[in-house]
């Protein structure tokens, strides 16, 4: 199985640090408010490789963490009148009605930073000690300088780093390019006593605590949208590996971002679409998550109400397409296992290339026009989906559900008769039979996917 590395810039092999387990930690939301659509896409792509990683026989410790004090939040909470507490709750209970109907399972652990507060502080102590981060009136920064590697993953020279970097306002840095790990409390903040005084932590210290507090002191894959590379990711590398003196993570995994026609989806905007927005528009979040598997995480997935309706209408007719499946299947069908397993060898030869969603989802389509019994088909249908996650099969059964149970038995058997004159090339009678089924209110349609019978 080969994953493209952002730190090599290429793809590798796995080769997971304990054999047969894969420890991941991804990074999750800043929970001010809710995710938007964009964020949604790492979500799904995240889920996907840990199936597929489960799918291959690995075991899987997946760790994603919930940014739950942070500026935003706080801004947040002064505007609504609330703590940031009860803003911060609110939206992680949103996060996952969303990430549930997106087929989104829970990570294994959920750390949240307010839960966390000791080991993050044990690291600012260790760094301060080791001579790799200072304090400055209540604040305490990382001295980047002190970390010769600094620059590794975003590949950016250090000149051209030190060109973007600036000292805000307020901020004691001895230099730019230095970042915050602890920050002292300002009037009507929530703060924690610490040995620095009080205050709150940085944005990457975070992950570096809760990482190394769940996952231990290397990781195999960690990663997140691809706008995290720098400065947090490129930051998380510094802190940790100045503060366990090795290499800390093999394989960095990054998502490229959704675009609209006014650029990246950003919550920080203010204009962002959500998934209970599509929902409220009659789009099933599943054809959201299909929209979002169509097309390789490494490239920038544009996102247009056209593009969405054209992958519900190719979702529709893929479920309807596993329906007619099943009506057609024949009582006495077994799995042809030469098919089966030729088939289930080029899915996980997509997924084995850094996991292209899209080849493998072009699989699935081969499987649909393949000459195999149904049976076969069902079978292969329903072991991708374990990947996938779209609930193809459990659409498709609902699809049939929904069908039997508003045509007339009456409608039904004059629609097997017509199927029968149709096959027996007797069109005259076929036409007879269509006249009939229409007097009782109903209009017969034969299309690619088989025989459908709808209300006029």
């Amino acid at each position: 199985m080969q994953i493209y590395n952002t730190m090599t810039r290429q793809k590798e092999e796995l080769k997971p640090i304990t054999p047969g387990t894969v420890k991941i930690y991804a990074c999750g939301p800043t929970v001010y408010n809710l995710i938007h659509i964009g964020n949604a896409r790492a979500l799904c792509v995240f889920d996907t490789l840990r199936r597929y990683l489960e799918f291959r026989g690995y075991k899987v410790f997946y760790v994603q963490n919930f940014t739950d004090v942070d500026d935003k939040i706080i801004k947040k909470a002064n505007e609504l009148g609330k703590t940031a507490h009860e803003v911060s709750e609110n939206a992680i209970r949103e996060y996952f009605t969303d990430a549930d109907g997106l087929n989104v399972r829970r990570a294994d652990v959920h750390p949240k930073v307010t839960e966390n507060m000791d080991i993050i502080i044990d690291i600012v102590k260790t760094l301060i000690e080791k001579g790799f981060a200072y304090e400055a009136d209540g604040d305490v920064y990382f001295e980047t300088s002190k970390f010769p590697e600094y620059g590794k993953l975003s590949h950016m020279p250090l000149e051209d780093l030190q060109a973007g970097a600036r000292i805000e306002v307020g901020e004691k840095k001895r230099d730019p390019m230095d970042f915050a790990v602890w920050k002292a409390a300002k009037p009507g903040e929530p703060y924690w006593d610490s040995p620095f005084g009080k205050g709150r932590p940085g944005w990457h210290i975070e992950c570096s605590a809760m990482s190394r507090h769940y996952i231990g002191d290397t990781i195999d894959i960690h990663g997140g949208g691809a706008d995290l590379i720098f400065p947090h990711h490129e930051n998380e590398i510094a802190q940790s590996e100045a503060y366990l003196g090795h290499k800390w993570c093999n394989y960095w995994f990054h998502i490229l971002h959704l675009n609209t026609n006014s650029g990246k989806m950003s919550k920080s905007k203010g204009e962002f679409l959500t998934v209970s927005l599509l929902e409220s528009k009659g789009y099933d979040p599943l054809v959201y998550r299909f929209f979002c598997l169509q097309s390789h995480y490494r490239k920038s997935l544009v996102f247009t109400y056209e593009n969405l309706d054209n992958a519900k209408t190719a979702y529709n007719k893929l479920t309807a397409r596993i329906a007619q499946l099943m009506a057609d299947k024949k009582p006495d069908e077994v799995v042809e296992l030469e098919d089966f397993e030729k088939f289930k060898g080029s899915f996980k030869a997509a997924l084995d290339d850094d996991i292209n969603t899209s080849n493998a989802i072009t699989v699935l389509y081969d499987v649909l026009k393949a000459d195999t019994n149904n049976e076969t088909k069902l079978a292969l249908i329903e072991d991708f989906d374990k990947v996938l996650s779209l609930g193809l099969i459990e659409a498709a059964k609902k699809l049939s559900a929904d069908g039997e149970e508003d045509i007339p038995e009456e409608v039904k058997v004059l629609v097997e008769e017509r199927k029968a004159a149709r096959k027996a090339k007797d069109f005259a009678k076929a036409d007879e039979l269509r006249d009939k089924i229409g007097e009782l209110g109903y209009i017969v349609e034969e299309t690619r996917q088989g025989t459908k019978i709808k209300k006029k």
